[in-house]
């Protein structure tokens, strides 16, 4: 999941009871955290919580039943951004993930049942897998009756299509698990099918088999207990190979989903309708009572709040998929009893981090001292205080097996203002005062805020702070450029399925690094590079658990590539016409497949 957008703002912490959320006011303490933590400790224990894998009877579908759900009507949608990518291939981005979900499918997919409880189950595929040959063959059937909205039936030869062109060099910004997996660690998988399928060459059947039009097999080179999970992301969903347009993808893909896209001017607006050739008894997840969604972009948070607190004509059946309350009108929306009934809330799984670029910062004792300097308390309360976020120790979110709670190597949460005396002498003894740092942000409302708290930080503790402001829609793609011109920049991370294997190995692999990939920071230590490679051949995953704790704080304590800032809430209203709203934790926004219009 992987990285969150440049839009989220902050949310809220939870309390359930009999079956309703409750919004809780916590107040918040000195660090900018919130007193009442018990509840949001328990929601990222279960995430944490290892997720079952559903047979054939726990895939089929149709969805169970939005109680109160009608058909018809439109919803509006406020974004702030431009969705960057919509091939599936590029999509490692949570806006773009989210309405993915409305038009892309893959092998599997997660439903929850109404008592939060998250299972994998197929999607295309009529079950979450079979595993053979100690772990190393998982083998997928595709389901009857699944098809493109051009009414061409999906076959196993579409899903062959689908990864290898996941190897071509113009993917670059998806995820690479399966790949790897398949034909080696690091950017090596790109040599066994350098130019994808499009020069008429394959995989091997020895690693990729389409024995027949229902059936895909899978080789991995060692034993992969999680792919069924890999394979549920968004990334991996099918693309149809007569209609595969390369690098045209992605602005016209071809729906698997409830939904197509009938029109999409980028920069200002987008229309989701109805896709005909989507039969709701093969998804097990997804409904369609919507005839579809009207998405205009440059809505900041500021004005897709107001708007929804004013309930007024079309945003009665309007809402954001991304944008959170604005934190300034936080106090706004609890203190109105109306609009109070119309939010969703959850805790997300997201880590904000200040990015070293370590090809320009190579004397660890600046990337301490860029870290003791940063006031992170300050971050949080631009982000909505402790209904935003709590200030990170480390680079482990309370969602991820091995988060260790209070853990703070930098007295991040010990000491929130920042620590400038200490960044000073460590600044002096580099012999670096007035060192020029080139400081990327992103153009939105907070990023600006964000800008001036951080910059004034740094410039106290002895920076010459040189800011650049970068367009928040394309800030990952940017980011993700080796060469991207800058020394510090902020990006955050979560997990893609519950375990540190989706969150060390992507963002600290030193044999990852390439333009797309998510090492950001570019670290490559030979100690960590070593330690993720033994690391991913242990299958106890207790044991694995605790040897990424460990290698966690090797990279926090002795590399430091990334200067941990805080843990992420999200916190969302909508419309009182709309009807279905419900946060969720795989897609860690309100879930759009469940949407209806109130009549």
């Amino acid at each position: 999941m992987n990285r969150p957008n440049m839009r989220r703002t902050h949310a809220i912490v939870i309390a359930i009871a009999a079956g309703s959320l409750v919004l809780t006011a916590c107040g918040g303490d000195s660090n900018g955290g919130s007193k009442e933590k018990t509840k949001s400790d328990k929601d990222a224990a279960q995430q944490q919580a290892q997720i079952p894998l559903g047979d054939q009877a726990a895939s089929t579908g149709p969805a169970v039943e939005v109680p109160g759900a009608t058909p018809g009507g439109r919803i509006r949608v406020y974004q702030r951004d431009n969705f960057d990518h919509l091939d599936p291939a590029q999509i490692y981005v949570s806006d773009e993930g989210l309405l993915a979900t409305l038009y892309t499918r893959q092998l599997t997919t997660y439903k929850t049942d109404d008592k939060g409880r998250k299972t994998l189950v197929g999607d295309l595929a009529t079950d979450s897998g079979t595993v053979s040959d100690g772990g190393k063959t998982w083998k997928f059937t595709l389901k009857d009756g699944i098809k493109f909205e051009d009414g061409k039936p999906i076959t196993s030869a579409d899903i062959r299509h689908s990864i290898e062109r996941m190897y071509a060099k113009f993917i670059t910004d998806g995820p690479t698990y399966v790949q790897q997996w398949l034909s080696g660690a690091g950017t090596e998988y790109r040599k066994a099918l350098p130019d994808g399928p499009y020069k008429g060459k394959h995989l091997p059947k020895t690693v990729l088999d389409t024995p027949d039009a229902k059936t895909v097999v899978f080789h991995f080179t060692s034993p992969q207990p999680d792919a069924p999970f890999a394979l549920a992301m968004a990334a991996y969903g099918v693309v149809e190979k007569a209609k595969d347009t390369k690098e045209k993808y992605d602005t016209k893909p071809v729906s698997t989903g409830p939904y197509r896209i009938a029109s999409f001017k980028a920069g200002k607006s987008m229309t989701l309708e109805k896709n005909p050739g989507w039969d709701p008894k093969t998804d097990p997840f997804r409904h369609q009572y919507v005839d579809g969604f009207d998405i205009t972009f440059n809505h900041q948070t500021s004005d897709s709040t107001k708007r929804l607190i004013a309930d007024n004509g079309e945003a009665q059946t309007a809402l954001s998929f991304t944008n959170a309350v604005d934190p300034l009108q936080t106090k706004d929306v609890l203190s109105n009893a109306a609009a109070k009934k119309r939010t969703v809330i959850g805790y997300q799984p997201y880590v904000w981090q200040m990015n070293f670029n370590m090809d320009r910062i190579t004397d660890k004792r600046i990337r301490d001292a860029i870290t003791y300097a940063i006031p992170d308390v300050q971050l949080v309360r631009l982000n909505g205080g402790s209904y935003g976020g709590e200030i990170a120790g480390g680079l482990l979110a309370p969602t991820v097996p091995g988060y260790e709670k209070g853990y703070d190597p930098y007295g991040k949460i010990k000491k929130p203002n920042g620590d400038l005396a200490k960044a000073k002498e460590l600044l002096k003894a580099a012999g670096k005062e007035n060192m020029k740092l080139v400081y990327g942000y992103a153009n939105t409302e907070v990023g600006q805020k964000e800008a001036v708290v951080i910059a004034d930080a740094l410039k106290k503790a002895g920076f010459n702070v040189q800011k650049k402001e970068i367009d928040s829609a394309t800030w990952y793609s940017q980011m993700g450029k080796v060469k991207n011109g800058l020394d510090i920049y902020r990006t955050g991370w979560g997990q893609d399925w519950p375990s540190a294997s989706t969150v060390i190995p992507p963002s600290y692999d030193g044999t990852q690094i390439q333009d797309g990939a998510s090492n950001y920071s570019h670290i490559n230590d030979e100690h960590v590079n070593a330690e993720i490679k033994r690391i991913g051949r242990i299958t106890d995953i207790k044991q694995a658990t605790k040897q990424w704790s460990k290698l966690h704080h090797y990279i926090v304590e002795k590399v430091n590539p990334a200067a941990p800032l805080f843990f992420t809430k999200q916190f969302q209203i909508y419309g009182s016409k709309i009807g279905g709203a419900q946060y969720s934790d795989t897609i860690n926004y309100i879930d759009p497949t469940r949407l209806f219009v109130k009549k």
